[in-house]
């Protein structure tokens, strides 16, 4: 056998070891994700990147659900709750056999690159016992770090537009802002920067205290609660600036087809805040 062959085979084995090597220790992941034949996610692997919205889709045995539906909730690396929302049946789920299932999950930015998505089965009897929950490990896009744009917009009053200045009626401006799986927390950020010279030209203003800082915004269910510190309400008094400052998050927050309801809280406290 000439060396020119020995060479060949010699090659094509060193190939197949190091393919080998590299296949055992990176195993290809199933694109189904499955938890003790009691629940499947479709198309997903583990640690898979994932942006908001994020449409999870599987099935689930019936008594996983309870009134045709279960939560899905994602978390972050430290543990904080992001975002949530049912998961609802695609058919009838008072039965033990698989039922199709989709949840389209709206969270907020994480600060950490890595986080879990966790379905929940439904609890209505709240005991341990029935409890379960299948987690998924995932990692976060950086949609800002590639340079990727996106447009929201911010709510202000506007004098010229309303001369009669009626207190809750705004008036959005578009803003573009780095791409972001938190879109409703960027419109806040636009929000709570005010209006420029050249907007206040055309007669936009905002009814909002300077240095405004969010605490947290959840979406969950249509329902948008988002919490400030102290310096919403700072010195604010009179019943026109109240329903202002309220018109403008709750129109800002509402541009987007999932929030339906706003909250709105101050360092926790839902009553007594933003007093006439």
């Amino acid at each position: 056998m000439s060396k020119k062959i020995l060479a060949i085979i010699f090659g094509a084995v060193v190939l197949m070891v190091i393919g080998g090597v590299w296949y055992y220790l990176n195993p290809p992941q199933p694109s189904e994700l499955t938890k003790d034949d009691l629940i499947k996610v479709k198309d997903f692997k583990l640690n898979q990147t994932v942006i908001s919205p994020l449409i999870v889709k599987g099935e689930a045995r019936g008594f996983w659900y309870f009134e045709g539906s279960f939560p899905v909730k994602i978390f972050d690396g430290n543990n904080n709750l992001l975002g949530a929302v049912p998961a609802q049946a695609q058919g009838e789920w008072m039965t033990e056999a698989f039922v199709p299932f989709e949840a389209s999950l709206i969270f907020s930015t994480s600060t950490t690159k890595q986080g879990t998505l966790v379905l929940q089965k439904d609890n209505p009897s709240g005991l341990p016992e029935n409890d379960d929950e299948f987690i998924i490990p995932v990692t976060f896009k950086d949609l800002a770090a590639q340079g990727e744009k996106m447009t929201v917009k911010a709510f202000f009053n506007n004098s010229s537009l309303d001369s009669e200045y009626s207190c809750n009626k705004v008036f959005p401006i578009e803003r573009t802002v780095d791409k972001t799986q938190a879109t409703a927390r960027a419109a806040l950020e636009e929000l709570l920067k005010g209006v420029s010279t050249e907007e206040e030209s055309e007669g936009y203003f905002t009814s909002i205290n300077p240095g405004v800082k969010i605490n947290r915004l959840v979406v969950e269910n249509g329902t948008a609660e988002v919490d400030f510190d102290e310096q919403l309400e700072f010195q604010v008094g009179g019943s026109c600036r109240v329903s202002a400052i309220r018109s403008q998050i709750t129109q800002t927050l509402k541009q987007f087809p999932t929030v339906e309801n706003v909250v709105i809280s101050i360092d926790g406290r839902t009553e007594d805040i933003l007093q006439p």
